[in-house]
């Protein structure tokens, strides 16, 4: 039979950190940190097998599960020697989630659970301090309230301003016993008048409805939000944990707090963190009070006394527990403590979410400090975190115009409009707009619009914030508590310090890196590759055996894609150099020349602006391989399509106005993914081809003869279906290069291959390889050919297969490794069957995103390519699937 619950306290603990699976990331670790003599309150943990079981069977929980909790029950009260239920020594207790991923804010918490009419009397006994046992019942009668009956806590928070304003003081703390009891009276009748039901005086009765509650917000939008974000499965389910209270809002020697090992933001090697006096947990996190600093590490003057100040005892005895918990999980920790009435107890530890920028520090400074290995390291950076440190920051020689400072929560920077709710932020991004979400404070019910904001701005909260730790998690740009602004939803704008008024749609720019909130677009740069990134990626590197390659069809790109450690281009699109300046003029010549002396004077145009480009291209990859891709667009995508555009070109070129507006309509098709396109237009007009190919080859023998260059240049040519279109192509191809090179009296070797990108090419590989040198799959037309799918009409309905779970994952963004990847796996081997030496990489947009890489990785791929932003990211990802094979 199962064993459902397992209870810790007491230097003893049923499980341990390794069945994170089974007992929650939490569960685990506090019945590992209770094993290893750190002080944690006694409690017992219900498995993540309940909450599937609970969700299996209509809400109900497996047989046995009562009895345990019941024994677990018992024995947690002979550790804290109280009794639950008893009104003169009453135990009370919390009630927490805890899935084995971390998922900081997202699912439900109760505190002070137990707490009656009755047992708030031993509490006063206990504590011999009123005012704190009435603040912890109305704590636990709102908590309950919206927690486990979903009511909406505006209307307590009503009645508490309304008390402090009738009473004259602006904080909680600053309110009497008389004052909180009689909140506790109207706080129960609020409950009763909206739920038409008296609140629950049975502890046992509040204690498995708590429990069910949290079970519950396991499937809350905001949970089922974050988990796919994350990327965490739904059936992993949460556990939860009841654990014996202890109290840091008994008074003035008590306080609440949390910290993280190392700084989240930057991963610099120093203590972090907040902490409040005479508070509970929530208080910290929600931004209802302003947090102080744990130390004086970076204190500055004005600052509110840190915790080394006001209580040294328990911060150095916290300290040490720093270095336990590192030294112990060799990794940077979030940890929550309590103090009460001087003694420190710790809630929670867990692997800190961090940024990229933290991430890669920390891996490095602890392989310095001998703390992890090499391999470790690696395997410690998600490749998708890189992408928050390969986009541009604020430069700083653009002029500001700061209007407001809070704190540095999340670094980077983003611009944007003001928006003031997650929906509209949702909304917006879905019409393209680029927004800054601004909040008073964040809750995790705001998780859809955090996601798809630029950044966000809170009036409120400190660096361990919900918007803090949420965002730092998504590597969104944020800046939190910031009281220089006041925000009114109502008026639907932010008022500065000054009296500036910002209204939505107003753009503003944050710097989640200073904390400065500024008006207006501010211009950025460009991310540059040093420093611990570049020795991070230096390690990745080690491992890996996939080479990565980039798409660019510019010098510039080219040269950023070197910068982040390219190995030459996969994928150059001629295409793109046509649209430039004078190009455009002469491709449409070209394509409404009545006959092959036409069509040729316009490519004789063309050619050596063309052959100019590629001269760019292979300077800056400086030897390193270089595919060109010749011509794909139909030509239709190159003619205007417009009257007014039609006119302006018939008379730029001589012809008349109808005769334009002909080749237009005749060129046009019902469905031109599939139609006139790629090698269909060298077949029908080989004189194009011809032209690329001799720049091409023009190009790599002018830099091999007078720069001494090393060049193989790979001549690409697209959307072959049939092996007798390649072998009508290379050959064309190969008298061209001859031609060229002895006009130039030197030797160029050269590569031709193709695109294997419809379903055909791939069946039949091993025919098309007899005529190509390489192969680069096409995953993004492979993708839409295989499914039928137009990616550009797509995203209509698309989502709604994520959402329905027709589709785990965009297969434009995710290669479909069943489907598409099996099309992909099979023309691998099929080709290498006829040529064992061909190369093979792709050089669909799937080459960057990381379970794609691994996948050319596992089936053996010689290299991916993808846009320059991305090559870091699959750097790393192929050093994870080399050291996933080890």
């Amino acid at each position: 039979m199962s064993k459902y619950v397992y209870a810790f306290g007491d230097g003893q603990a049923d499980g341990d950190g390794s069945m994170k699976e089974l007992l929650g990331g939490k569960g685990a670790n506090l019945a590992e940190m209770t094993s290893i003599g750190l002080p944690v309150p006694p409690g017992f943990t219900l498995t993540t097998e309940v909450c599937t079981a609970f969700y299996s069977n209509n809400q109900d929980y497996p047989e046995g599960l009562s009895e345990e909790v019941t024994t677990a029950l018992k024995t947690l009260e002979k550790r804290m020697e109280k009794g639950f239920g008893s009104s003169d020594n009453p135990l009370l207790v919390s009630v927490r989630s805890g899935a084995r991923a971390s998922m900081p804010g997202m699912m439900d918490t109760v505190l002070n659970l137990g707490l009656n009419d009755q047992t708030i009397q031993g509490v006063i006994h206990q504590s011999n301090d009123p005012r704190f046992a009435y603040d912890s019942y109305r704590r636990f009668i709102q908590m309950y309230a919206n927690v486990v009956k979903g009511m909406n806590g505006d209307a307590f928070a009503k009645k508490l301003a309304q008390k402090k304003e009738q009473q004259g003081v602006e904080l909680d703390t600053d309110l009497t016993a008389g004052d909180l009891q009689q909140l506790v009276s109207d706080f129960k009748m609020i409950y009763q008048e909206s739920l038409s039901e008296v609140f629950p005086d049975d502890p046992l009765q509040q204690l498995w409805e708590a429990i069910g509650a949290v079970f519950g917000s396991w499937m809350t939008p905001r949970a089922v939000t974050y988990r796919k974000l994350h990327a965490i499965p739904d059936d992993w389910g949460t556990a939860v944990n009841v654990q014996g209270m202890v109290f840091g809002n008994m008074g003035d020697d008590c306080a609440t707090g949390v910290a993280f090992t190392r700084d989240p933001a930057t991963g610099e090697n120093y203590f972090y963190g907040e902490y409040l006096v005479n508070a509970q947990g929530e208080d910290v996190v929600a931004g209802i009070r302003t947090p102080q600093p744990i130390n004086l590490a970076k204190h500055k003057e004005g600052d509110l006394p840190a915790m080394e100040e006001v209580m040294p005892d328990s911060y150095t005895q916290l300290v040490n527990i720093r270095g336990t918990l590192e030294q112990h999980y060799k990794d940077m920790q979030d940890i929550e403590f309590t103090i009460e009435k001087g003694k420190l107890y710790m809630l929670q530890t867990r692997t800190g979410k961090r940024t990229a920028q933290a991430a890669i520090k920390i891996a490095v400074d602890m392989v310095g400090e001998g703390l992890i290995t090499d391999r470790e390291a690696v395997l410690r950076v998600d490749p998708e975190q890189l992408d928050q440190l390969l986009h541009p920051s604020l430069d700083p020689h653009a002029e500001k115009q700061i209007v407001a400072r809070g704190l540095p929560a999340s670094p980077g920077a983003a611009s944007g409009q003001v928006v003031f709710n997650a929906d509209d932020a949702e909304e917006q991004a879905r019409l393209k707009k680029k927004v800054i979400l601004v909040r008073i404070e964040t809750s995790p019910e705001d998780i859809h619009g955090m996601n798809a904001a630029q950044g966000i701005l809170t009036a409120r909260g400190g660096m361990t914030s919900h918007a803090a730790v949420v965002a730092r998690g998504m590597g969104k740009c944020c800046v939190s508590g910031c009281g220089d602004i006041k925000i009114d939803y109502e008026k639907q704008q932010i008022k500065t310090k000054s009296g500036q008024l910002i209204k939505r749609g107003d753009n503003i720019t944050l710097n989640g890196s200073t904390g400065e909130v500024m008006l207006g677009i501010i211009p950025k740069i460009q991310p540059e590759v040093s420093g611990n990134f570049a020795v991070f990626m230096g390690l990745a590197d080690k491992f890996r055996r996939l080479r990565v390659r980039t798409n660019a069809d510019t010098p510039r790109d080219a040269k950023v894609a070197r910068a982040f450690g390219a190995e030459g281009i996969g994928l150059c699109r001629t295409e793109h150099m046509f649209f430039e300046g004078e190009r455009i003029q002469a491709v449409r010549e070209m394509i409404l020349a009545d006959d092959l002396e036409g069509r040729k004077r316009a490519l004789d145009k063309i050619l050596p602006m063309q052959k100019g480009d590629f001269i760019g291209l292979f300077r800056e990859m400086k030897g390193l391989p270089v595919t060109i891709r010749l011509l794909d667009p139909p030509l239709h995508e190159f003619l205007p399509q417009t009257d007014d555009d039609i006119s302006e070109l018939a008379n730029a070129v001589g012809i008349r106005f109808s005769e334009v507006k002909n080749h237009v309509e005749e060129l046009h098709e019902f469905n031109p993914m599939l139609g006139h396109r790629g090698c269909r237009l060298g077949i029908t007009y080989p004189e194009v081809y011809d032209m690329q190919v001799r720049a091409i080859m023009e190009a790599a023998c002018e830099l091999v003869k007078n720069e001494g260059f090393k060049i193989i240049p790979e001549i690409m040519i697209p959307l072959i279906s049939h092996v007798n279109e390649l072998e009508i192509l290379r050959a064309n191809a190969v008298r061209v290069a001859g031609e060229v090179c002895q006009s130039y009296g030197i030797k160029v070797d050269y590569l031709i291959g193709t695109m294997i990108e419809l379903p055909r090419a791939a069946l039949t590989a091993d025919a098309i390889a007899a005529e190509a040198d390489f192969f680069s799959f096409g995953t993004n037309d492979l993708t839409q050919t295989t499914y039928g799918l137009s990616r550009d009409d797509a995203g209509h309905f698309l989502p709604d297969y994520i959402k329905r779970g027709v589709l785990k994952k965009d297969p434009f963004v995710a290669l479909d490794q069943r489907g598409v990847g099996e099309l992909v796996k099979i023309g691998f081997e099929r080709g290498r069957s006829t040529r064992p030496d061909l190369k093979v990489g792709i050089c669909g947009e799937h080459g960057g995103e990381p379970s794609s890489v691994v996948f050319c990785h596992n089936i053996g791929l010689d290299y991916v390519s993808c846009s320059p932003y991305r090559v870091p990211i699959a750097r790393l990802a192929a050093a994870h699937a080399a050291l996933q094979d080890r």
